[in-house]
């Protein structure tokens, strides 16, 4: 490894480590540092869920991401376990949505031509035994798959490293050096990184950095709290969606239970009101999670944006800096698309996915 790499990633989440992996597949000198350990922000924190998608008939850009990435998890996750040994838990399991005010996925799905059947509560029953009483109706998405986000990040890692990317943990980056429209150097204490290109993904942390060239676009942490309970054994098969809140079971009889949406700044805690309403949730929707033990609690600090959709593409005005940030909940399931527009933006090569909606200066306020 040369000493200036090719390309510097700030931020080793999930982001950062998939467009690692992918440059770095293809040849490109790869570093990647982070202000602590690698994924253990929120890539660690989350459920893993992972929505179904069809790229041929997805309309928005939005709908593009997911579903190209819905096409490449599979691919990805068996290439990960080949490279590495590690199994990231990607699994086919299903799932069930109980539809309110932010059920909106159903026209987009059904344009798409994703399978998803409605089910009055008998049928549910019949798919779902283990499913509460007087739930309503609710629509079943056979195509709904998971994986087990510390496993993907363990096994990202590995692969980065089997491709002699350079990982340097515990380095944060506290300003660049900029001259002429371009970046020449990121500093860390008093050491400085120089790179052919940069990308900043560092998720609810990205505007400290991005300000220091311009930009404010107004990325900011939205907490989210889970509980993890362990059944002796599986009590239902299919991830349960209610609006925000979600059951993601695991094959080994562990459930995850989540997940709040609080803007409580930086603030990274559990809290006892939180973890009461998940638990009620649970018992409510699986009443036989009434008396499994509680393993342990956790919250992340999720990367919102003020419109909901991510910041993807070059910084303007400097013309060796990318941004890949804000993509809130659903940071591991549009991960892999996210990470293959970076390598064409860093590589010159034609987009697959239109990126305009992803642009930093689509929000007006966030030029300083």
């Amino acid at each position: 490894m040369p000493q200036h790499p090719d390309v510097l990633i700030i931020g080793g989440g999930v982001i950062g480590m998939t467009a690692a992996y992918f440059l770095a597949r293809d040849g490109v000198q790869v570093e990647v540092v982070d202000k602590g350990d690698f994924g253990q922000e929120a890539s660690w924190a989350g459920a893993g869920i992972l929505p179904p998608g069809n790229p041929a008939r997805a309309r928005t850009p939005i709908d593009q991401l997911r579903a190209h990435s819905t096409a490449m998890f599979p691919v990805l996750s068996l290439e990960l376990r080949e490279r590495t040994g590690i199994d990231n838990g990607y699994l086919h399991c299903g799932g069930v949505a109980f539809p309110d005010e932010h059920f909106t996925e159903t026209d987009a799905w059904r344009h798409e031509g994703i399978a998803i059947e409605k089910l009055q509560e008998a049928d549910l029953l019949r798919l779902e035994p283990a499913i509460g009483r007087g739930l309503g109706p609710a629509y079943h998405v056979p195509d709904m798959t998971q994986l087990r986000n510390p496993w993907h990040m363990r096994a990202l890692l590995a692969g980065c490293r089997s491709l002699d990317v350079q990982l340097q943990a515990n380095c944060p980056i506290n300003g660049f050096d900029l001259k002429g429209g371009r970046i020449v150097g990121v500093k860390s204490g008093q050491a400085s990184i120089s790179a052919g290109n940069y990308i900043l993904a560092s998720g609810a942390w990205t505007d400290s950095l991005l300000t220091q060239v311009g930009w404010r676009p107004g990325v900011r942490p939205i907490r989210g709290q889970i509980a993890l309970l362990n059944t002796p054994t599986p009590l239902f098969r299919r991830i349960l969606l209610s609006g925000p809140r979600y059951l993601v079971p695991r094959s080994d009889g562990r459930v995850l239970v989540g997940s709040t949406e609080e803007d409580a700044g930086f603030e990274k805690h559990t809290t006892a009101r939180a973890i009461s309403d998940l638990l009620s949730f649970a018992c409510r929707l699986v009443p036989q999670l009434a008396t499994a033990p509680v393993e342990c609690c956790w919250a992340g600090l999720r990367p919102g944006s003020p419109d909901g959709l991510p910041f993807i593409g070059a910084v303007p005005e400097v013309n060796n800096l990318y941004v890949a940030a804000g993509h809130f909940r659903a940071g591991i399931g549009l991960s892999p698309a996210t990470a293959m527009v970076l390598k064409e933006l860093i590589l010159k090569r034609p987009l697959t996915i239109p990126i305009d909606a992803f642009r930093l200066n689509r929000v007006a306020s966030a030029r300083i």
